[in-house]
């Protein structure tokens, strides 16, 4: 067995390997498995945290992702189950309220499933979505405008917020680059942060479906804590040890 104590680069790589494939590491298990104190495994994550590889949370840090692509980019990725938990994300939304759809592949399957018998209003700010959400006969749709944001697929400027700021949602569902239990909704855009946090304080009910590949993670920008979500949809495949922390936080968590 290599002596982790002896070659801290050795263990550092090993460190950012389970990052890479687990997404989360706790500081009391690697210390047990390497041989070293805690003491020198916060040392190492603070270090890997300086770096861009982690963000340091309590008692351990999680990967920070990178990038999936522009929307264009990330339309068909992990096709199955994005379906999946679009179809129980749209089971939930109720005839004859006003509801969001933000921006992102997965809720761009949420406004394919919605049913050609639910009757209410939606708003979005991607084009794409209100293409989809035309082909419902008893929605009324909305469209968000404002200067595109070519990159999300979306539109996310001040005239954009300006507009959301006027009506008040019974539901949103918003989109994510990162979720982890114990930071929350995070994402790679500023602009886009500040349209969410905006999109939540509007709305009574904040829905997130999220694929397994964006958790457990973190991108730059925090969009809202746990605390902030009222329904997490995830698939029911993810690892124990993440199902645990999930159901310990204040949201709803529903299995696709």
């Amino acid at each position: 067995m290599l002596d982790y104590a002896a070659f801290p680069d050795q263990r550092q790589k090993k460190i950012r390997q389970l990052l890479k494939n687990e997404g989360r590491v706790v500081c009391t298990i690697l210390a047990r498995e390497m041989g070293v104190s805690e003491h020198t495994i916060r040392r190492d994550l603070n270090e890997l945290a300086e770096e861009g590889v982690c963000k340091r949370v309590h008692g351990g840090a999680v990967s920070v992702l990178e990038s999936a692509g522009t929307f264009e980019q990330r339309i068909g990725l992990n096709q199955a189950e994005k379906t999946t938990i679009a179809q129980k994300c749209a089971s939930l939304i109720k005839n004859n309220t006003c509801v969001f759809i933000d921006s992102g592949s997965t809720n761009l399957e949420i406004a394919r499933s919605i049913p050609e018998t639910l009757a209410s209003t939606v708003v979005t700010n991607s084009p794409l979505i209100a293409i989809e959400l035309m082909k419902k006969p008893l929605c009324e749709v909305i469209m968000i405008g404002g200067k595109m944001n070519t990159q999300i697929g979306a539109s996310v400027s001040n005239s954009s917020m300006h507009q959301i700021r006027q009506i008040y949602f019974d539901q949103c569902f918003i989109g994510g680059c990162a979720f982890d239990p114990q930071i929350g909704v995070t994402i790679f855009d500023y602009e886009e942060a500040e349209f969410k946090k905006a999109l939540i304080e509007q709305s009574n009910q904040v829905i997130m479906g999220i694929t397994a590949d964006k958790l457990p993670g973190a991108a730059r920008y925090l969009v809202a804590s746990c605390q902030q979500i009222s329904i997490l949809v995830v698939n029911k495949h993810i690892p124990n040890d993440l199902h645990q922390l999930l159901v310990k936080t204040d949201m709803q968590i529903l299995f696709a």
